[in-house]
């Protein structure tokens, strides 16, 4: 049996992006979220005519915009973990922020949507589909919220120099991009189940 000589150099080993603790909450919010989507999906299957009904009253062009918003935002906050990685802390700021824009024309499409809705009539006390269509995306838009100020506070402090080293300006992006997809996924999720199946 032959030995292979040791040379020293150890295997790369992929680390998680960002902080532990951001990816704890993360799956906690990912829990919330599956709990309602399953909840939503159970009554969806007792009661299909009364959920084809309310999908009919939405506005599918409001949430497509609303995906294109958020899928470009994801776009720009992963051009600004790559220029922290690179070091340019000045990207980072100028990405970080069009991200929070984007999370912006989200607020601005889903607040005239709901004046829509509440001026045909519609409230959470409808039905059961509309418990769950206003509960879930007013959930999920505090957390679009949420995560437009985590993208600031991220870049205020990185165009203020306020991280101590290179590794926790990299930290913090890497935390603040992850939350930031995890809301876009679930609005992917969201998206199709709300206002594409009928």
């Amino acid at each position: 049996m032959q030995l292979l000589p040791v040379t020293g150099v150890r295997p790369q080993v992929r680390e998680l992006p960002g902080d532990l603790a951001m990816w704890c909450f993360i799956l906690a919010e990912l829990a919330v979220f599956a709990l309602l989507l399953g909840s939503m999906a159970y009554v969806r299957g007792r009661w299909p005519e009364m959920f084809s009904a309310g999908v009919a009253t939405l506005h599918p062009m409001a949430g497509l915009i609303n995906t294109l918003a958020l899928l470009t935002g994801s776009y720009w906050v992963a051009l600004g973990v790559a220029a922290m990685r690179r070091g340019e802390s000045g990207s980072v700021v100028f990405w970080f922020r069009a991200g929070a824009v984007a999370g912006l024309v989200y607020l601005i499409v889903k607040s005239v949507e709901y004046q829509q809705m509440f001026s045909a009539g519609y409230t959470l006390r409808t039905d059961t589909f509309y418990f769950f269509y206003f509960f879930t995306t007013f959930f999920h838009l505090m957390h679009v919220v949420l995560g437009m100020i985590i993208l600031l506070v991220v870049a205020a402090r990185s165009q203020r120099d306020l991280y101590s080293t290179q590794q926790a300006r990299q930290m913090a992006a890497e935390s603040a991009a992850s939350y930031w997809h995890m809301v876009d996924l679930v609005w992917l999720i969201l998206f199709p189940l709300l206002y594409v199946l009928p």
